[in-house]
């Protein structure tokens, strides 16, 4: 992304009528993330292994004095207005983040304030790498003055959840949040999702994380993301009938869902294992990174991968193809499909300097196998939304 300073420029240009001075401009930043392991497992109160990284989403802004937010996106000119004060219902557009996070602050008691800005991301849409989040956070910051937000870093993020499950209509759990939120350079951060307790886990410095887009978007308000929600919940509202102390599906072990296995329905018993299985997964992930066991690494993704594709059913044939190229290719350690799926992105870790490679892989055979054409992004783990201009 070009330095803040460059978008500071492009909205002083856009706004030149306004007679903003270059001192009233802050940039607020919020980046990407990717989950390494743990996918699913933040609504059924389990555990998570993501990392912010640096595709971000930034706001060049101006503290206005009414209650209107004007924001303009720099890739179209297109302009998006939310009154504060009349907050209307969600309208089907990127907007409603907007207006959702305003909502959602204001329901939290935070002072909020409008504002002039202009928006500009490096986060591909519909990849599965919480562009929301990234929404609602950047404009959390945009909202809250030079100050930042008033709210604990915690119940910011459970703010900017509130925002997207309530107003914005996707139940979705609170990690992408979490992690856009609170992410740490050269870190993944183990998630426990019920208590919110988290740990940074340093990612090895021979490895490089590279995210590769299937092409195809991944849209949660229109795919099965909610069903999946309600198929884990009612395989634990069944379990937790006859075994006393199961809340969700993260206090039950293999065990326990074998035992029960003849009163679930095949459906929620296949997304009962996935849920299960990869808790454990998450745990042995974070013990093969601090290890540098690269081939636990290997096998852990794919049993996720498979596990992902096979019980919990969010897998595609594009995404199994990036998969498949990667795994044959020399000097990637470990694939899996990352975030929601139905779409969307994987994630690899690579080989530090061996990126290339994976990129002519897929650049020789993917568009010919899926008629798709794939992009691939190097990153690293970044840190968490905050103001990027003017430096400290």
């Amino acid at each position: 992304m070009d330095e803040p300073e460059a978008l500071v420029d492009a909205l002083l240009a856009a706004r030149s009528g306004a007679g903003f001075e270059r001192s009233e401009v802050r940039v607020v930043r919020a980046p990407a993330r990717v989950n390494l392991m743990g996918d699913h497992t933040d609504y059924n109160d389990g555990f998570a292994l993501p990392a912010a990284i640096n595709l971000a989403l930034e706001i060049a802004c101006v503290a206005a004095s009414d209650r209107i937010v004007d924001l303009e996106l720099a890739a179209t000119g297109e302009h998006g207005i939310v009154d504060l004060d009349a907050i209307g219902p969600r309208q089907g557009t990127c907007l409603d983040y907007v207006a959702g996070t305003a909502w959602a602050l204001a329901e939290a008691e935070s002072s909020i304030a409008g504002f002039r800005g202009l928006l500009r991301s490096t986060i591909p849409t519909g990849a599965g790498l919480s562009s929301s989040a990234a929404i609602e956070l950047a404009v959390a910051w945009a909202l809250s003055g030079p100050d930042g937000p008033s709210l604990a870093p915690m119940t910011l993020v459970r703010t900017a959840q509130r925002a997207e499950n309530a107003y914005v209509g996707v139940m979705s759990g609170v990690m992408d949040q979490f992690a856009v939120a609170m992410g740490r350079a050269g870190m993944a951060l183990h998630l426990d999702c019920r208590t919110l307790a988290w740990r940074p886990v340093p990612i090895p410095t021979d490895l490089e994380i590279v995210v590769c887009h299937s092409g195809t978007p991944r849209r949660l308000q229109t795919s099965a993301y909610n069903d999946r929600r309600a198929e884990c919940f009612r395989a634990a509202r069944e379990i937790a009938a006859r075994e006393p102390g199961v809340e969700a599906l993260r206090d039950v072990d293999l065990g326990m869902l074998e035992r029960h296995r003849a009163r679930l329905d095949e459906v929620a018993y296949a997304r009962a294992l996935h849920i299960v299985t990869e808790n454990d997964r998450v745990m042995a992930t974070e013990t093969a990174l601090e290890t540098g066991d690269l081939e636990g690494l290997r096998r852990i993704f794919a049993a996720s991968h498979a596990s992902l594709r096979d019980q919990f059913e969010v897998s595609s044939v594009a995404l199994d193809t990036l998969v498949e190229i990667a795994m044959a290719t020399p000097g990637v350690v470990a694939a899996r499909l990352t975030g929601a799926g139905f779409g969307g992105c994987t994630v690899n870790l690579v080989e530090r300097g061996r990126s290339d490679e994976l990129r002519r892989a897929l650049a020789r055979s993917y568009e010919a196998r899926t008629g798709f054409e794939a992009s691939v992004y190097v990153v690293d783990a970044a840190d968490g939304a905050g103001i990027a201009w003017p430096p400290p």
